[in-house]
């Protein structure tokens, strides 16, 4: 007896995998920006850790309410289209039969073919072929708003805990250059398993991320240093 294939589709973390790199990348980046801008204003040590802690409670409050506001708005979309979808295949079934056939012709099916296939979809479960073919929605790519918002919150305070610990070990006066490199490091790093992850190339990623923290790290730097003497 011939065992079944099974593949593990690597799109079926990308509801997740997108929320919990955005909000690591976010903490590391932010956090690390604000700890690298106030110490490079010659503030206290003491001053520096209150505003990363303000920043990484602040950020992942921020992140957690963006996310829910944002993905709810997604899902307040596709619940519309899913239940004007359930009307008018209550309401027209075989308008929807023929807009099914229609859909699989275009995608290259032999009209006959096409139309029996529809039929099979539509007596089995006429509401998943048309949620899944006319809407393209499926179960690995429906909004979870809560989801999408736990994990942001999360991985953005694990981000943004990490320039906080790196400054805490360094000397204050190596603090904006000891937090600048080791938050490149950790973004390369991110960057590298979330492509690993979701199954993509890591140099890219590595790249890009990288190329960006330095430049937020670095713009808040000047501003923080030019506020601070003129101060």
């Amino acid at each position: 007896m011939r065992s079944l294939h099974r593949e593990a589709h690597l799109i079926d973390r990308i509801g997740w995998l997108r929320a919990a790199v955005l909000g690591a990348n976010d903490g590391i980046i932010s956090t690390a920006s604000l700890v690298v801008g106030v110490a490079a204003a010659a503030t206290s040590p003491s001053e520096v850790m209150v505003a990363g802690v303000a920043g990484l409670v602040a950020g992942a409050t921020s992140m957690a309410a963006g996310e829910y506001v944002s993905v709810s708005s997604q899902s307040d979309t596709e619940e519309a289209d899913l239940a004007r979808e359930r009307r008018e295949l209550a309401e027209q079934p075989a308008a929807e039969l023929d807009e099914l056939t229609q859909i699989y012709v275009a995608r290259g099916v032999e009209p006959s073919l096409a139309r029996k296939v529809a039929e099979q979809l539509t007596t089995k479960d006429a509401f998943a072929a048309h949620a899944r073919d006319e809407l393209g929605l499926s179960a690995h790519i429906v909004a979870r708003p809560v989801q999408a918002a736990l994990t942001s919150a999360g991985t953005f305070a694990v981000g943004a805990a990490l320039p906080l610990l790196i400054a805490i070990v360094s000397p204050a006066a190596l603090i904006p250059w000891t937090v600048s490199g080791g938050s490149l490091v950790a973004l390369a790093l991110l960057g590298a398993a979330g492509a690993q992850t979701g199954g993509a190339g890591i140099l890219k990623p590595m790249i890009r991320v990288t190329f960006w923290g330095a430049i937020a790290m670095g713009a808040t730097a000047v501003i923080g240093r030019l506020v601070g003497h003129a101060l």
